[in-house]
């Protein structure tokens, strides 16, 4: 997912927000990534945005501000792009990497 993300995003600054690797555009959160013992999380900093995809997320266990996922079954790329660039529109920007993810 980091890989997708990067691909995505590739003018956004990598750093740990509050201990968790998040990419961020012009100092906004953007997304992020947890891994846990049982799963990995997609942090899409904002609630808005996993209500907004919420018919794509339906197989995945979501809450406001994280997607939980299997360890070893990574999100779709296709997804990552439809969570990052709700976020990006959210924050009014649009995202400057491959239009597909």
């Amino acid at each position: 997912m980091r890989a997708t993300l990067a691909r995505l995003l590739p003018d956004a600054e990598q750093v740990l927000s509050y201990g968790v690797p998040t990419f961020k555009v012009r100092g906004r959160g953007v997304a992020g990534l947890a891994g846990y013992a049982k799963h990995c999380g997609y942090l899409p900093m904002s609630g808005s945005v996993t209500e907004a995809q919420a018919d794509r997320l339906s197989g995945y266990s979501v809450s406001k501000g994280s997607v939980r996922v299997p360890i070893g079954q990574p999100l779709p790329p296709d997804l990552i792009a439809a969570l990052v660039d709700a976020r990006l529109a959210e924050l009014g920007m649009a995202r400057s990497g491959p239009t597909e993810a």
